[in-house]
């Protein structure tokens, strides 16, 4: 009897600590469930802080970018128009001089014409930086093939032109951000890089659209973030991100750039 009822204890031990295993490695896979989950939670918080960062900087470029217009404008239309015209105003008045003879009747109001022609000149140049008439009557193709012909009529770069996406059937409002980025990158090719060819592509892969920009500048290393920040760069990213698409640029020293970027 005795012999039984000890078995019995043991049987009870066993079975006790088989459950205090069980229970424990039950607590253990809680546990570790519990801080792998933290982990990842943890590490898509820190991931979508970093594209709020980002987005936050993309905002910034473009602020900055159209606070750098602003000032643009100002200074042309006060440097360029409002000097022509306060010269004009002046002129204007010496006409009213009593006892001006013919000649000096003539060469005020020449002067008036001249003036006058030279500020309405200024103003188209002013609206054609702000929107291209060409693209807003014709649309995107038209105001490329105007750009792309008015670096080519400089003789100093040679740009060439290929596209295969109708436009026309295109959103409009989305025409001028893919017009900038080009303007974007021909002025960094030209100013910056040096370049002497430039070519410009437009394609179609299935639903998506493509761009690729090449040129034969100067090139720097694109690997190396800091080449990437620049103002001009955000701006473009910022563009390109509102367009729904993504971006892939490639330069070395002495290469020349690349980009790509995708699109609706």
């Amino acid at each position: 009897m005795n012999n039984i009822s000890l078995e019995n204890k043991e049987i009870i031990q066993v079975v006790f600590f088989i459950l205090l295993a069980f229970i424990t490695m039950f607590l253990v896979l809680i546990l570790f469930f519990y801080f792998s989950r933290k982990k990842v939670v943890l590490i898509e918080i820190e991931k979508k802080n970093l594209e709020l960062k980002h987005q936050k900087e993309l905002l910034h470029s473009v602020l900055i970018t159209q606070e750098e217009e602003r000032k643009r404008i100002a200074q042309d239309l006060h440097d360029d128009i409002s000097s022509k015209l306060n010269v004009v105003s002046l002129n204007s008045h010496l006409l009213q001089t009593p006892n001006l003879n013919e000649d000096e009747q003539n060469n005020i109001t020449n002067n008036i014409i001249e003036l006058t022609q030279k500020a309405l000149e200024e103003s188209r140049r002013i609206a054609h930086d702000l929107l291209p008439p060409v693209l807003e009557k014709f649309g995107l193709h038209a105001g490329i093939e105007e750009l792309v012909a008015e670096y080519n009529s400089t003789r100093s770069v040679k740009v060439s032109y290929e596209n295969h996406i109708d436009f026309e059937n295109y959103p409009v409002e989305r025409h001028l951000h893919i017009f900038r980025i080009l303007q974007e990158l021909l002025n960094n090719s030209i100013r910056h890089g040096k370049a002497t060819e430039i070519s410009i592509h437009f394609t179609t892969f299935g639903q998506r659209k493509n761009f690729t920009y090449i040129d034969n500048g100067l090139g720097f290393d694109s690997s190396n973030n800091e080449n990437s920040k620049g103002l001009g760069m955000k701006n473009i990213e910022s563009r390109i991100n509102f367009l729904g698409g993504d971006f892939n640029f490639y330069s070395r020293p002495n290469e020349g750039v690349k980009m790509e970027f995708n699109f609706d």
